[in-house]
């Protein structure tokens, strides 16, 4: 009498992985349990008729339970589908190879259970050479994933239709005047490579993206400081396009606040550009999986941020054979260690090398 009563319990938890048949495989088999035990000890019928009722009550119950537990399920992947397809159309997936560049991207959403958010990125071939953009929306949520898509959308009309990077930007920022609200806006790096070793780069209010030239890491650091997209009107400022030298064995990070900012357990920041120096693999992946390796174990495990990493480097087109020798192999010994990427802002391109040339006029 004491322990029968506990059989019921057999059928509630097995609602919570089962399936209906299972559920009421399980309840049988307490039931049947049940009225062996209780004749062969010997309890009062009336007693074990109501073990047994209730037996068969809380089967019942488990095994609806269940049935509206898979329905909602197969709703849930149905929508889960849906909306898979719907980030892989906004967030296309980029190919190992873009033109001359070899390209690697890493991109963690914070929320749960979601591949976008609020940061943004895209690259792609187009009759003015390869052109990308990486950004960051104000907010998070559905409004921020709104917004990115607006910005990637206008990004890739424009990218093919405009010959000149800065009237791209324009584009952008004259739509999102349109439909953004007094207080939203957008950072964003927006780059293109006309051909002939050249880099075009202009930055709207973002973090300055880190330039890998030998074993030397250096922020591209405006040379006049642009406002974000979204906000041009209120301030009056226009971003100017800068132009420097990308030859063979170059390589170009781009990224967002969500790296930069990722704190550890003392508060301290994720030092990014020491982190690439580290990981100058020839293979872009590598390095994108090994700078998000580190911070995750920077964070402790997870972001609380979106976080994206894009990786250009433009391949040798013959690769001597200490290259060779080196393929696969640790990274880069010596990597220089050179300050975050937030020193030294106003140096513009002046401290970048001979590479770096005086940056061009917007007109």
């Amino acid at each position: 009498m004491i322990w029968l009563p506990l059989l019921a319990a057999g059928p509630a938890l097995a609602a919570a992985t089962s399936g209906w048949r299972g559920v009421v495989g399980v309840g049988l088999l307490a039931g049947f349990v049940g009225a062996l035990t209780g004749i062969r000890d010997g309890v009062p019928g009336r007693e074990l008729t109501v073990i047994l009722a209730a037996l068969v009550t809380v089967t019942g119950a488990s095994a609806l339970a269940s049935a509206l537990r898979g329905r909602r399920e197969r709703v849930l992947a149905a929508v889960r589908s849906v909306a898979e397809t719907a980030q892989h159309a906004l967030l296309a997936p980029v190919p190992g190879t873009v033109g001359p560049f070899q390209v690697a991207v890493h991109y963690s959403a914070a929320a749960a259970e979601a591949r976008i958010g609020g940061d943004l990125y895209a690259l792609i071939p187009t009759p003015h050479g390869v052109r990308l953009i990486v950004g960051d929306v104000r907010g998070k949520g559905l409004p921020a994933v709104g917004t990115a898509a607006l910005v990637l959308g206008v990004f890739r009309e424009a990218a093919h239709d405009e010959p000149d990077l800065l009237d791209v930007v324009s584009r952008i920022e004259r739509s999102l005047a349109r439909n953004l609200g007094h207080d939203d806006f957008v950072t964003a790096v927006v780059a293109g490579y006309p051909g002939s070793g050249r880099l075009e780069v202009v930055n709207c209010g973002h973090a300055p993206p880190l330039l890998v030239r030998g074993r030397e890491v250096t922020p591209l650091e405006p040379a006049r400081p642009a406002p974000p997209l979204g906000l041009r009107a209120l301030s009056g400022e226009t971003p100017d396009l800068h132009s420097l030298t990308f030859t063979d064995g170059d390589r170009l990070l781009l990224y967002t606040d969500g790296v930069t900012e990722a704190r550890d357990a003392g508060r301290e920041f994720y030092p990014l550009a020491e982190g690439l120096a580290r990981h100058l693999y020839d293979e872009p992946d590598r390095t994108v999986a090994a700078l998000h390796e580190e911070l995750l174990h920077h964070v402790g495990g997870r972001l609380h941020d979106d976080a994206a990493l894009l990786l250009l480097r433009k391949p040798a087109a013959v690769a001597d054979g200490a290259d060779a020798a080196q393929e696969g192999e640790a990274p880069l010994a010596g990597a220089a260690r050179l300050p975050d990427a937030g020193a030294g802002a106003g140096r513009g391109f002046d401290g970048i090398g001979d590479g770096l040339e005086d940056s061009e006029s917007a007109a």
